[in-house]
């Protein structure tokens, strides 16, 4: 039986693995190891362990890993943090391969941990195109690993291009639509009141937004400048706002900040503060309400698998494959607003499996199950 250790490190971590962890628990073959770490752990963003404890997960090691400053210079030492408690980890568990996700730096701690520890490792959502440094730490972690799960066939031949073994590059699909497929969207009465936040009353029978807007790390002096464009912005619908607290990266501190005195000197605002959601009732959030706006994956993937309309702001997401169902605008205000409306406008699109259809966890589980464990490693290119 293979063990297979998963590294969890934030809420939106946690929505993208959820159900190859499940697949992963289920298989006759396999042994799920789970580690959680980082800002999953922590209060400010969630507490996502809790969450996941509460959907039968019981991790095996968790690793405290961030340093407080909000600055690229503790992103970095976060970083080498993180390298240290997850190679004690790696230790300990003596996993058969490590499963890391995306291209935050939590992920390239593990990355480099198992690398150096000669435990095979397979990456999620490698061959992206995306801004920020985002961009080189996904393509650094590709460059680490050994089987790779793109989700989307264009990332899949990306991968290839960066000179990785075809027969070790799986096209997947992301493993968060398979959470969607099926799944009851409707909103119960109590929705918004069971998930607490501060702010104005959101009722579930009026219409909202949905904005989540992270730093971009490449832009981090102009943070408190971008949010408050978004915030004016959304400030002009005179719309319910469903407002999700961004998330650890340098410059969170500052849009924080921005938010907090937002919130004290406007209480009348139709605008309520979220900390976090499970990532089931995140789907059936953003599937009911007008738009996503902010600068988050979840509006390309989870968005256009749903058709949510969606407003992509700045360049955090640059270059990233998209549907019909974004628009894509820089940090202005009346860019913002117009966008906003014209989606309003618009209304829901047509469904677009761009990153999977649903049945991603349990094709990964079987792989990682049966594919040839082998950490050597050279460039792949077949000649013309």
């Amino acid at each position: 039986m293979r063990k297979i250790c998963v590294a969890v490190h934030s809420r939106a971590n946690y929505a993208r693995i959820k159900s190859l962890l499940r697949a992963i628990q289920n298989h006759p073959q396999l042994q799920l190891q789970l580690v959680v770490g980082a800002s999953a752990l922590l209060y400010r963003y969630g507490n996502v362990i809790d969450i996941i404890k509460k959907d039968g997960f019981t991790p095996d090691v968790t690793c405290h890993m961030v340093l407080e400053g909000s600055t690229p210079a503790s992103m970095a030492k976060s970083t080498g943090v993180g390298i240290i408690e997850l190679s004690s980890a790696f230790e300990r568990l003596s996993p058969d391969v490590v499963v890391t996700v995306a291209d935050r730096y939590e992920t390239l701690s593990s990355a480099v941990a198992a690398s150096y520890m000669n435990i095979p490792l397979a990456h999620t959502q490698g061959g992206e195109v995306t801004g920020s440094i985002d961009e080189s730490v996904r393509h650094a972690i590709t460059k680490l690993a050994h089987i790779h799960f793109p989700a989307s066939e264009l990332a899949a031949q990306n991968v290839i291009r960066l000179g990785e073994n075809p027969e070790k590059v799986f096209f997947t699909g992301c493993p968060a639509m398979d959470l969607l497929d099926g799944l009851d969207l409707r909103l119960s009465a109590d929705f918004f009141e069971r998930h607490g936040g501060v702010g104005h009353t959101i009722r579930s029978e009026k219409e909202y937004v949905v904005v989540l807007q992270h730093p971009v790390t490449t832009e981090y002096e102009t943070q408190e400048e971008q949010i408050s464009e978004t915030l004016s912005a959304v400030e002009a619908l005179d719309m319910q706002a469903v407002w999700l607290w961004p998330n650890v990266d340098a410059g969170t501190d500052g849009i924080s900040k921005i938010l907090r005195s937002y919130r004290e000197k406007n209480p009348q605002s139709p605008i309520h503060f979220y900390k976090n959601f499970p990532p089931l009732d995140y789907a059936q959030l953003i599937y009911n309400s007008r738009c996503l706006v902010g600068n988050s994956s979840s509006a390309i993937r989870e968005g256009s698998f749903l058709g949510v309309p969606a407003v992509n702001i700045g360049n955090r997401q640059k270059g990233r494959q998209c549907g019909d169902n974004v628009i894509s605008v820089p940090p202005e205000r009346s860019k913002i607003l117009d966008a906003i409306n014209q989606q309003l406008a618009h209304g829901k699109y047509e469904p677009n499996p761009i990153y999977g259809n649903g049945n991603a966890g349990k094709r990964m589980a079987d792989i990682l199950a049966t594919v040839d464990l082998d950490i050597n490693k050279t460039l792949f290119y077949k000649e013309s």
